[in-house]
């Protein structure tokens, strides 16, 4: 089953759209969870090197999917100069959340980072028209609100902690602005022209202006690093995690938006404490139960009421025009050739 066939299927059904972006949603916060623990460990073994670890993420990402559009022979749909700017936001909201875990606990990150959320409303409204429903926003802030309860339990056992917290803090704060112009980009791209395209463009941009950065940054501690077989480890997980989560996140920003998308990874702390439960036996607070069911409870009110949510005026986009989208400029194209001949 094609994308085109599965949106249909899906819009044909309002019951499993929304159980489907929830589920997708939720695997794709378990890769952030994933993603968010491997980041820490390699912290803990004293390796500060958060552009090599998205530069690994990049350099896959245009490796896999930029190999998909060399095989299709797609011209790109987007202007270069858009892509640069998509790839320079999301390199920079990585690399500063990624460098806020040497200075603050992966709780207070976690905390810092659901300013995506009213970053991403804010930035829906002005530049893309979206306009949002009392229910809606009542259940964006239910997810908020759960998720603080999982902090308020990490608050309890003692689970803050960090060298230099309220510059780890202002790392993530500012870092959540750039993840929000990312995100709200991607979101307009994915739904306007290809998915493919947006993240093989994404890995393009990305890795070249993490490369240069790197070298102006990194090279020295990359040469002191003394490798062991736990830190490439610790690489590879975050690299195949960040892999899935770039991969599937696309799906998300395009059945339901950047807000929903955001939503459902507040739930990445909840997944993170199952991995740490599976893997280091650790207790669970009874607190991260009530606190997943209430994320639950407002991801479902947002996604059932999303569609009561109205465009500003003027900015209203089609949803059923041209399934096809991803091949419209293609397709024009080839119907240009074959009336010429």
């Amino acid at each position: 089953m094609n994308w085109t066939s599965m949106r249909i299927y899906l819009s044909s059904n309002a019951t499993l759209k929304v159980l489907g972006i929830l589920l997708l949603g939720q695997i794709v916060s378990s890769a952030v969870a994933l993603m968010s623990i491997t980041t820490s460990l390699i912290a803990e073994f004293g390796v500060d090197t958060p552009l090599t670890q998205s530069l690994l993420t990049y350099g896959s990402l245009a490796l896999v999917y930029g190999s998909i559009l060399l095989y299709r022979h797609q011209k790109p749909m987007v202007s270069w100069y858009w892509y640069l700017l998509l790839g320079f936001a999301d390199a920079q909201g990585c690399y500063l959340v990624i460098k806020a875990y040497q200075y603050s606990s992966i709780t207070s990150v976690t905390l810092l980072d659901c300013w995506t959320v009213p970053w991403v409303i804010l930035l829906t409204w002005i530049f893309l028209g979206t306009r949002y429903s009392l229910w809606q926003l009542f259940g964006g802030t239910l997810c908020v609100l759960g998720l603080s309860l999982v902090l308020l339990s990490d608050t309890w056992s003692g689970g803050g902690g960090g060298s230099k917290i309220i510059l780890g803090d202002v790392l993530v704060i500012v870092g959540t602005v750039f993840y929000a112009i990312s995100n709200v980009g991607e979101e307009f791209c994915v739904k306007k022209k290809d998915r493919v395209e947006v993240v093989a463009m994404l890995g393009v941009y990305g890795f070249l202006v993490t490369a240069v950065e790197v070298s102006i940054l990194e090279l020295k501690t990359l040469e002191s690093i003394k490798w062991s077989a736990d830190i490439v480890l610790a690489f590879a997980s975050y690299g195949v995690s960040s892999f899935i989560f770039y991969s599937l996140a696309p799906f998300v920003l395009k059945l339901s938006g950047s807000t929903m998308f955001n939503l459902s990874l507040l739930t990445a702390d909840m997944w993170a404490v199952v991995f740490r439960v599976f893997f280091y036996h650790q207790k669970v607070d009874w607190l991260y139960f009530v606190s997943f069911a209430v994320v639950g409870i407002g991801l479902t009110i947002y996604s059932t009421t999303e569609k009561k949510s109205v465009p500003a005026a003027g900015t209203t986009i089609e949803e059923n025009e041209n399934l096809n989208t991803e091949y419209q400029i293609l397709n024009g194209e080839s119907e240009g050739v074959t009336t010429s001949t």
